[in-house]
């Protein structure tokens, strides 16, 4: 199992990544362009959105503005994009990602990571990206987790130009505490992170002061 607060010390950039264990959930955002670093997370009825920190520089909303986190009847939606809504709308997690593909962000191409949460604990996670100019969907169930571990999914492998899509299976890492994660984070490239501990939600934003 991987230690995630070495994981992420040791990665500046691996982009947008979601992280579930056992009664925690973890997604943080980064950003390297001024347009995604001008972003924070707020709070919704039913989970949480991005919002432009600063609306004047705002330039293109299209892939940084959505609904990371839904909460529904049937568990809770986490995932890098408009997707989330795709799944709540569709019902069954597999069938909605069918229908979706990586982002259109030439030539990055960003891969779609998608999580589903169980009321019972089980959880599946997706990642949708661009191979041999076709999409890659990749699905993982698991029944649950021990106390203290969890799974762990990103956008990209880290930092380069085109940034390299993640590769291979969910990362197995510990689960550490909100606070910890969020300062093991890059400092530079960092914008937010969503922490949902025992059903207990906590927000950290770093044009907030945070």
């Amino acid at each position: 199992m991987t230690d995630f607060l070495d994981f992420l010390r040791g990665n500046p950039y691996p982009g947008r990544g979601v992280a579930v264990g056992n009664r925690r959930v973890y997604y943080f955002i980064m950003g390297r362009s001024e347009n995604s670093r001008n972003r924070v997370f707020e709070r919704t009825e039913d989970g949480i959105r991005t919002r432009a920190f600063d609306e004047s520089r705002l330039s293109d909303p299209s892939l940084i503005i959505y609904h990371p986190v839904r909460e529904t009847a049937r568990g809770l939606i986490v995932t890098n994009g408009d997707q989330t809504d795709t799944i709540r709308d569709c019902g069954d997690f597999h069938a909605a990602l069918m229908t979706r593909e990586f982002e259109p962000d030439e030539p990055n191409y960003t891969p779609r990571i998608s999580a589903m949460c169980r009321p019972d604990g089980s959880f599946e996670l997706s990642i949708l990206k661009r191979r041999d100019g076709r999409c890659l969907r990749e699905f993982f169930c698991y029944e649950g987790c021990d106390e203290g571990c969890g799974y762990f999914l990103s956008t990209y492998q880290g930092d380069g130009s085109p940034l390299p899509s993640f590769s291979g299976e969910p990362l197995a890492v510990t689960m550490p505490e909100p606070e910890d994660v969020w300062q093991a984070l890059d400092p530079d490239n960092k914008v937010a992170l969503y922490a949902n501990v025992n059903g207990t939600v906590r927000l950290f934003n770093k044009l907030l002061g945070d």
